[in-house]
Parts: structure tokens; sequence; C-alpha cells
């Protein structure tokens, strides 16, 4: 129900002082994640210029579920919560060697013509091509998918 997007590796560079991928890493991934699925939609370097258009992240959501080391692999997936004329709704899961996520991002982008620096309409043939992707049904959505964060009142503490 998802497609994958980005594998790699951690690189020494991401691993801070508590000897694990520190967070602005995985921000790192998870915009990789992104270009990625903008290659795969149609909206590369060539893409881009073609119709003048581009995507804006409007919101972004990580959730770190596990550690990941150096040397490791992992892999991102992508599937649509939402879609509509100009937006998507995105669910990435980042999974390790053992298919495990170690962390999720949960992302609102939008289509901006280049040209007037406005949101428009994704060009028909992108559309036609996120059109392709799988699409999570909502009641079939992640448990954590469209969650505020905060404190809840009442949670015990450990």
């Amino acid at each position: 129900m998802t497609v994958d997007i980005w594998e790699g590796e951690v690189l020494a560079e991401w691993v801070d002082y508590n000897g694990h991928m520190n967070d602005a890493a995985y921000a790192t991934v998870f915009s990789s994640s992104l270009d990625a699925l903008m290659t795969r939609i149609g909206l590369d370097e060539t893409g881009r210029t073609k119709h003048g258009y581009t995507i804006f992240t409007l919101e972004a959501h990580l959730k770190y579920l596990a550690e990941a080391h150096k040397g490791q692999t992992l892999r991102a997936h992508v599937a649509l919560l939402d879609v509509d004329a100009k937006r998507m709704h995105l669910w990435f899961t980042l999974k390790n060697e053992q298919d495990e996520a170690v962390a999720t991002s949960e992302q609102m982008v939008m289509g901006m013509d280049q040209t007037i620096g406005k949101p428009t309409p994704f060009p028909q043939e992108i559309y036609e091509t996120i059109l392709e992707l799988p699409l999570f049904e909502k009641s079939q959505w992640p448990e954590t998918a469209n969650m505020p964060m905060g404190i809840r009142k009442g949670e015990q503490r450990s």
C-alpha cells in the first residue's frame, strides 16, 4: 500500500553525541524522499522547467520511533492520505533493514506555479501520475496520522 521512494545509509555526519542519527538527519532524509517523489511524478528538474511548476512543503510532522545508527540501511516509503487539485497530504515511513519503522513524516505539500509564485492546480499529466500513487482509505489511515501534538492531560508519565 506504499511506494518505495528512497534508500540510503546513515552517514557518519548524521550521527550525534548520543551515538545515533540526529533529528536534523531524519528531516534531511524525508526532504530527500519528497524530492524523489517529485521525480517520480514528473517534477524533476526537467519537469519543473517544462511546466514552470514545483512543490512547496506547507507543514511536516515527524515522529521518531527507533534509533538508527551509522552505516545502517534505511528505506523510505510513501502513500497518499489525501489529494486534491493542488495539494497532497503524504505519509512517509522510514524503515530499517528489519522492516521496522524508525520514523514517520506526515507532510502537506502544495503545487506552485513558478512563473507567478502562487499555488495553482497540478499540471494535468502530473496530476494523473499522482493519482496512480497508493491512497489510504480514511478508515485505514495510520493510527498517528492527522494527530495533534501536545501533552495529553491525565496520561501517566513513565
